[in-house]
Parts: structure tokens; sequence; C-alpha cells
């Protein structure tokens, strides 16, 4: 008997965690009539009460991987949202055994690019579209507008993208979605993504580390700090969430939230995959890499409790740097405000110039400014300077770095005298800003013409042979170094 395909569901969501949960809501809300399952009945129905709860969302729920997807109209698309590896592949294994040819699974965790890859070569051999879409927003962001990065098959995002523009967060100059590249192309990008966030999430704890421990700034002027640079050029939604966190009273006791949490980072691993790949790729990614560092030294929590107890008995200490030293709080504000803007610049340049390697590496052929763009709303780095991140590489599809880019450039400059001092001041104060002192030397290093790194590979040729080229003639040379070294001190001593 045929079935009535007006009462089949559009799409189908496997994989209800809060984000799942929330972004099957998105879809359904939006007037998609949507089919959801997890392996945990209870999830299910939890969704459709709460589908049921937000205004009687077309959602239905299924207990059964073959009802799951027989309730599906052809052709079928399916997006996983469970946790990344081998939950996947089990997921797609139970969900592909009743999909036919010209369905398409889309996978929205945070997914290893490659292993996107070998899923799009493996469902291909039975007929199966796929794509690795990246989800970033949060559960706020998936339940109300998230930014989306799908990549793999073309054919895959077109059946599906009147939903996913219609979920995705909008923007003045549209949805935050955009069908980013072949293959892994959109769970790499997200991974960037993440490597910049983790960036961006360094340089403002530093900032707020220098103006509470030099500038004695109380968490509610750290509040009223952040919420007023939240109105002027550093507008972003880590910047907005910032002043709200200093502003969290402890329910459990006196004084604000933020002072009682433990200094200790968690990590979901996209960072350390973006350092990675940048080394891989020979990209300079100092700010990531920065951030990534002190997450791993935030992880020593005894060791570091015990190694400030030795060096104080050694007689280490930030004590002197207070002594009759007065601070002018609203420049050192005003300073760190600088340095902060100038420092996350070089963190996107970073993170911009390893998404170009990989393009280039893979042929993808990546928009940068349209990847700048769909992260202007919904997505966690969201910030007002996305927008011109976006003209800047509209004005030059070649830009080699943001940094060069005459607007930026000029921003750059006008501001690295503050930036400076506030580097400066931290190392005085023997306060560790590695993010923002890895941004300025990442600047600093890539502004000049000539580097010290004549004399490295001079060492290297010394005691490797490995060549070097001069700046005065073409070609490869060697020199005997040792032995005009050794003739150079016998002559030394028939001198002598």
């Amino acid at each position: 008997m045929a079935m009535d395909t007006a009462a089949l569901s559009r799409i189908g969501l496997a994989g209800l965690a809060v984000m799942g949960q929330n972004l099957a809501l998105n879809i359904a809300e939006k007037g998609f009539p949507i089919s959801v399952y997890n392996r945990t009945a209870s999830k299910v129905d939890e969704t459709v009460s709460r589908a049921a709860a937000e205004g009687g969302l077309p959602l239905s729920g299924h207990r059964s991987p073959q009802d799951f997807v027989l309730s599906l109209r052809r052709p079928r698309a399916v997006v996983i949202l469970v946790k990344a590896g081998v939950p996947v592949d089990q997921t797609i294994a139970a969900l592909s055994h009743f999909m036919e040819p010209g369905d398409a699974i889309i996978d929205g965790g945070n997914e290893w690019y490659e292993n996107t890859e070998r899923r799009i070569r493996e469902a291909a051999a039975r007929g199966i579209l796929y794509l690795g879409m990246g989800v970033s927003g949060g559960e706020d962001g998936a339940r109300h507008g998230p930014s989306l990065m799908p990549g793999g098959s073309l054919q895959a995002y077109r059946n599906v993208e009147d939903i996913l523009t219609r979920v995705a967060a909008q923007v003045d100059d549209g949805p935050c979605v955009t069908f980013v590249g072949e293959g892994g192309a959109g769970n790499f990008v997200k991974m960037v993504h993440n490597g910049i966030e983790y960036g961006d999430m360094q340089l403002i704890a530093e900032a707020y580390d220098v103006l509470r421990v030099v500038g004695g700034l109380s968490n509610s002027e750290l509040a009223q700090t952040f919420a007023e640079w939240n109105r002027g050029e550093l507008e972003s939604f880590l910047i907005e969430i910032t002043a709200g966190i200093f502003g969290v009273h402890d329910e459990h006791g006196g004084g604000e939230l933020v002072d009682k949490i433990l200094d200790k980072t968690g990590m979901k691993g996209t960072g350390k995959w973006t350092v990675l790949q940048a080394a891989e790729l020979s990209v300079a990614a100092p700010t990531i890499a920065a951030s990534l560092d002190c997450r791993y030294l935030s992880g020593l929590k005894e060791e570091r409790e015990a190694a400030s107890k030795a060096l104080e008995q050694a007689g280490i200490g930030r004590g002197d740097f207070f002594v009759g030293r007065s601070i002018d709080k609203r420049r050192l504000i005003d300073d760190v405000r600088q340095a902060l803007y100038a420092s996350k610049i070089c963190s996107y340049a970073q993170g911009m110039n390893l998404l170009a390697a990989k393009s280039a590496e893979k042929g993808w052929k990546l928009n940068l400014g349209e990847l700048a763009r769909i992260w202007k709303g919904g997505c966690i780095i969201r910030a007002r300077f996305l927008d011109r991140i976006k003209k800047a590489y509209e004005r030059n599809l070649g830009l080699a770095n943001l940094i060069v880019d005459p607007e930026f450039a000029r921003e750059m400059v006008q501001r690295q005298a503050a930036w400076r001092r506030v580097v400066g001041l931290a190392i005085e104060a023997g306060i560790s800003t590695p993010g923002m002192c890895a941004s300025l030397a990442y600047f600093d290093t890539y502004r000049r013409a000539r580097l010290p790194a004549n004399l490295v590979q001079a060492q290297r040729d010394y005691f490797g042979a490995h060549t070097y080229e001069r700046v005065d003639r073409p070609g490869s040379f060697h020199t005997e170094w040792s032995k005009i070294a050794r003739q150079s001190k016998i002559g030394a001593g028939i001198l002598n």
C-alpha cells in the first residue's frame, strides 16, 4: 500500500541531547515537520513533550531506527547529533540499513574532518549523500538560530537548503549558512572557528587578569567595563557574556560566583586539532597555540599551587611592583581595550590563514569573506568586526594576512603603543599574558622585512650541511664553517 507522503516528515534528527533537542525544535518552529529518534526512549518522550508545550510544533517521536527512517519523505535527510567518533559510525550503521540511494546523512557534530571524508566515501558506495556540518552557537543558538557550516555533497545541501536557511541565525546580509565546500571542508572550518574561539577566550581572560590584579578593578567595575566595551569596536557575544558573568552572585555564599570557580579549563579537542593542523601546514598560529598551552597549564592546579609556594619561599613575588606605584585606572582600561582588540585581530588572522592554507592543499576553494559573514550571527565568535573582515576579503580575494589590509593595518599601528604598554606592564608585574604576548610577537615578526633567521640558517648549515640561500645571488650554498673556524683560530694564534 502506498504511503501518504503528506503525512511524512520533511527531515529527521537522531541524537536528542540538549543540542539535538533544541535544533529539532528550531526546525519544527520554522514550519518543517520533523521526526526525531534517540536510542534512549525517554529522550524521545522529553522532546515530544517540549514540542507540545512550546506551541504544538510539528514534531513526531520514534523509538526504532526503521520507523524513524521510514517516517521521512524522500529524498530523505537525517541530521545526526551524537558524540564524535565511534558513536557516529554506530548511528550511521543503524540508520543507513533502511535508507535508499539519494537519501542524505548530515552529521552536525564536532567531527575530525578526515572521518567525514571517509564516511562520504562509504556512503557514496551505497548511493547515499553525506554532509559534515559544523554547528556553532551552543544550546541557545541551536534553538533560536545557529551558524551552520555544511560541507560535502552539494546535492545533499541543495535538498535541505530551504530548511537550513530558515533555521540559521539571520543577519543583515542573509542567513548564517553557506555551502562551505567539498569533502570535510565544513568540519574543518568549524574546527578552526573553535580554535579562534580558544584564542578569543584566552585574550579576554588576560584582559580580566590585568584589570583585576594591576588595576584593582572590582567585579562590579569589570562588569561595567566589559559592558561599555560591548558598545564599541569589541562588541561580540563573548564580551557580552563576560560582562554578565561578573554580575552573577554566588547563591551558596557571599560575593560573585566567578571568584568561586576553580581555575581549571576544560576542552574537547578542537583547539588541539587546530594547532596540530597549523603545524602540519607550516602556518604560524601562536595566539591559538598559547591559548591551548594555558588550558594545559590550568589543569596542573596542584603543581601550580606547589610552585607558587616554592618560588615565594625563594623570594619571588609581585609585591615590589606595587610599592609606591599609582595606577591610572582610566588609562589602563583604555590601554587594555586597545591591546585586546589588536590581539584579537592577530588571532583571527591566524585562523583565516590556516583556512586558506588547507583550502589550497585540498582544492576546497574556501570563500574566506563568506565564512566571516556566516560567523556574524549565531556562533560563539560572532562579533561586530567580522563584517569588516568580510569586506577586507571582498576588497582583496588574495589578501595574504588581515593585518596588511589597509583598514586593519591602520588600526594595528594606532593601537600598538597601548598594546606594548599593557604587555610590558603585565611582564613587569609578573602576570602571564601569553595570548597578548604571542599576538604582539606575531605582529612584530610579520611586519619585519628582515629577521635574525639568517643566523639560524647559518647554524643549521654549520652542524648539518643544510645549505643556505643568499640575498645577493641565486642558488643554494654550503660553507665549511668548522674548517674556516679552525683556520681562523690557528691564524689568530700565529698572529698572537
